[in-house]
């Protein structure tokens, strides 16, 4: 259990913020430390609690808004993000800046970095964000890829901690597909030394390469990973109840068979019957209400869904002050 805190002054909280991380991007999870994780959480809960005390750190910094995608939350919260801390964004929608067609990835990074201090890039690969890594000479963050949705895991991790003041042996039970959420996700939770329980139907577990990593990670921190095709065996002993939407982006044509596949992993009041007591519900959003989740489950008492989503802006403040007054270095 972390030691008691009193709140900070305005002069302690607005310290600098410490330096994170051996590389200038956060693409993935793979390369954060433990260490890395929670000061991240720290600056974001001193930031939640003093908002006044940051609100010019940044000031005369600019951000770089990429989107392949369409967004609200991941867009939203880095743009008034941004803005709270004293900067300014610039969106950029995938009709005026659609990458590699009417210029090259490289090209684009390159006039970027000469523009801006950093870019948020959600992209259909992942490879495009790496690309984009390479040549560009500011840091890059991933808003979200095909692979991996980091800046939601930091804001899921965040939020658990918030409720139970610990990460250590929380059990989180995710329930659904196997897809980015879940393969940040699983970095995340295998890192900080909390316990993930994944029920997914048979056909959808997260990639194998993911599980290869996990697997060493855990070796050195004592994180619990179990997978399972039977969500009330995840929900055993659940913290923490997660589910995320069974059709992603760009797998509409498996609309279909994904809606037969997952019925049986829908979070409604047979599961939330099933779990702890004390068990809250989380979902990243957008939610499909009657799909992966059901109205009552969002509206439960338990649910922590919307303190979920304003935690988003409250991480990736922190991560963006944290990259942004960082002496900046390739790992």
């Amino acid at each position: 259990m972390s030691k008691s805190r009193t709140k900070p002054t305005k002069k302690a909280a607005a310290k600098k913020a410490p330096e994170l991380f051996a590389f200038k991007d956060l693409l993935s999870l793979k390369e954060a430390t433990a260490a890395d994780l929670e000061a991240i959480f720290k600056l974001a809960e001193r930031m939640k609690k003093d908002p006044e005390a940051y609100q010019s750190k940044l000031k005369g910094r600019s951000l770089a808004i990429l989107f392949q995608k369409p967004s609200m939350r991941t867009r939203v919260s880095f743009q008034v993000g941004m803005s709270q801390l004293g900067g300014s964004s610039v969106y950029m929608d995938p009709q005026e800046m659609p990458l590699g067609q009417r210029e090259s990835i490289k090209d684009i990074a390159r006039v970027l970095s000469r523009y801006c201090d950093a870019v948020v890039a959600r992209t259909y690969s992942h490879g495009d964000v790496e690309e984009f890594s390479r040549w560009s000479s500011i840091p890059v963050i991933n808003g979200l890829s095909d692979l991996y949705h980091p800046c939601q895991t930091l804001a899921d991790l965040f939020t658990v901690r918030e409720i139970f003041k610990t990460l250590q042996k929380i059990n989180i039970a995710y329930i659904g597909d196997g897809n980015n959420v879940l393969s940040s996700l699983l970095y995340g939770v295998a890192r900080v030394g909390a316990n993930l329980s994944v029920a997914t139907p048979r056909g959808y577990e997260p990639s194998e390469e993911v599980l290869r990593d996990i697997k060493l990670i855990v070796k050195e921190t004592g994180a619990k990973i179990t997978l399972s095709n039977n969500p009330f065996t995840a929900i055993k002993n659940a913290h923490a109840v997660y589910t995320d939407v069974w059709v992603s982006m760009g797998q509409e044509k498996q609309r279909d068979q994904r809606l037969r596949d997952f019925q049986p992993f829908q979070v409604n009041s047979a599961i939330i019957g099933k779990a702890p007591k004390d068990a809250v519900i989380m979902h990243c959003l957008p939610a499909h209400r009657g799909e992966e989740i059901t109205e009552e489950a969002i509206e439960h008492p338990r649910s922590v869904i919307f303190t979920q989503a304003e935690n988003r802006l409250h991480t990736q403040k922190a991560l963006l002050l944290s990259l942004l007054t960082r002496k900046q270095k390739r790992g």
